[in-house]
């Protein structure tokens, strides 16, 4: 009997063969069915961790904005001289082009200017189209202005020609003085050709106690006089004033020979503006404001020149420079200036050597006149009254003539900033991180949210309570308006004002130190073995 099957049995083994082949045959079929699965199903966007990742940002210009622009959008681009503005930039090129590992700059086009520098380099153009074409291909423009303002401000600078003496006499008795050698500022020594022309100024005594520099009034009164800092000497103080203001003058020495100064520093003082003064007080209208009216004023009333001399502490130092009649004065990046193509802009934001094209309405030809002024200039100079990222000082070169134009600049003006092609801002853009969606108005106003830190301790104590639970059940009571979705007008207006009850804001997870645990002894126990 052992070794004969049942009929139970045997039907039973039937059964389970007959399943085990059923399911063979239908898996080849299930394979093809997920294979014909579309791929293109929508799949749920994954949650966005926070915080966003370190990604490279646009350039940033502090308290600046700017816009990308076409270049046939930029008015009177086509019809500049674009050579000669392709003459200056490469002249700022030497410097870039030569450094062979620059420092990194915290400014917004940092190093970017070397790549078409040194192709600038290379390129002996003589033809006004192929530098427009040359900067169209390297650059982007960018319109630029103040955070909030539509455009920028510019004024001019120029070097002017005084009458001196390298001695001290009776005609020429105003002193031109050199940098002293108690004058320090912190990061900087005597070495340095050139110290900030921002920042503090200290004199120093002895080795280590540090005092504010003389102010102008005590250097006018002769606070360092007598010390052998004298590199000339001028007319009237009106003349150092005009020449500390402009940065360098060209002194006709009385021997029949020329002198060139320029900046090398300074006080430590802010600049005040005297033309600022003389409109406040009411002595010259704001509109008739210019540099030949401060000096006719003041060469009419000399007892209150001085005084109004002295509310501008601010007092520059010079060096003298070995340049000739001929030559241009050099600016602060240290290349010659070119007269109508070089700017002086705010060395804080900017690089020296960017391309800034302006365009505005200038009393160029006269007073009353409103000459187009359309032209590429090249940042290659500094002052310390220069401000802003859409701020510049136009130089027009040498002379009279030249100051009078400069003179009476005091205009709007619209900025076009050219950007190295390798910090496209519109590229960068497109990769930032796009802020999540804001909710609708109003699951705004039905979930207002709320600061812990912020809400009155009461109400704290009442959101940090936790919710009964019912004895009968062990479980938490559902509210009564969230379960009646189909609730009538007067029960919905019951469940609004259930729910606009603030919610607060989790509370961060306080930290806690791990504690240390002593481990447990270890017990040894021992075994019987039965015999």
């Amino acid at each position: 009997m052992a070794l004969e099957a049942r009929p139970e049995t045997q039907n039973l083994l039937t059964l389970a063969f007959g399943a085990i082949a059923l399911t063979l045959s239908l898996a080849p079929m299930d394979a093809q069915a997920r294979q014909a699965r579309p791929h293109n199903q929508t799949q749920p966007s994954p949650a966005r961790h926070l915080p966003y990742p370190d990604l490279e940002l646009p350039f940033q210009i502090s308290g600046g904005q700017y816009a990308p622009v076409a270049w046939s959008e930029i008015a009177g681009w086509s019809e500049d001289d674009h050579l000669a503005a392709y003459t200056t930039f490469r002249v700022s090129c030497r410097p870039i082009a030569a450094l062979q590992k620059p420092p990194a700059e915290p400014k917004a086009l940092g190093t970017s200017l070397r790549d078409p520098c040194r192709i600038a380099r290379g390129l002996e153009l003589s033809d006004g189209a192929k530098a427009r074409a040359f900067f169209e291909e390297h650059f982007l423009p960018l319109r630029i202005s103040r955070l909030g303002e539509g455009e920028g401000f510019v004024t001019g600078y120029y070097e002017p020609i005084v009458d001196g003496s390298r001695t001290e006499n009776e005609v020429y008795k105003v002193p031109v003085y050199r940098r002293p050698s108690n004058l320090f500022v912190r990061g900087t020594t005597q070495a340095s050709a050139g110290l900030p022309n921002k920042g503090q100024v200290f004199r120093k005594i002895g080795r280590r106690k540090l005092v504010p520099y003389y102010d102008r009034a005590e250097i006018e009164d002769g606070a360092i006089a007598g010390r052998g800092l004298e590199i000339c000497y001028l007319k009237e103080q009106t003349d150092l004033l005009f020449s500390q203001i402009q940065g360098s003058a060209r002194v006709s020495l009385d021997d029949g020979s020329t002198l060139r100064i320029n900046y090398d520093a300074h006080n430590g003082y802010p600049y005040t503006a005297v033309g600022r003064i003389l409109i406040e007080r009411n002595i010259i209208p704001k509109d008739q404001m210019s540099m030949q009216r401060i000096r006719e004023w003041m060469e009419q009333n000399p007892n209150e020149a001085d005084e109004l001399r002295r509310q501008n502490k601010s007092y520059v130092f010079f060096r003298e420079v070995q340049l000739s009649d001929k030559d241009e004065a050099v600016g602060a990046q240290g290349v010659p200036l070119t007269p109508g193509r070089s700017i002086a802009v705010d060395k804080a934001l900017h690089v020296y050597g960017t391309p800034f094209f302006i365009e505005g309405e200038l009393p160029i030809e006269s007073e009353q006149s409103k000459t187009p002024f359309r032209r590429l200039m090249i940042a290659q100079d500094t002052g310390s009254a220069i401000v802003g990222p859409a701020r510049a000082d136009l130089y027009f070169g040498a002379g009279a003539d030249a100051g009078k134009v400069s003179g009476r600049l005091r205009h709007n003006a619209r900025f076009v900033m050219l950007v190295p092609k390798s910090l496209d801002p519109v590229a960068r853009g497109r990769k930032m991180p796009v802020p999540d969606e804001r909710p609708s108005e109003k699951i705004a106003k039905l979930f207002p949210q709320t600061d812990p830190s912020k809400d009155s301790p009461k109400e704290q104590k009442n959101a940090a309570k936790a919710p009964e639970v019912t004895t009968a059940t062990n479980t938490k009571p559902v509210p009564q308006a969230v379960t009646a979705p189909t609730a009538g007008p007067s029960q919905a207006r019951a469940v609004q004002a259930a729910v606009a009850k603030p919610v607060p804001l989790p509370e961060p997870r306080p930290k806690l130190e791990a504690a240390t645990v002593k481990p447990y002894p270890r017990q040894l126990r021992r075994y019987r073995h039965r015999q």
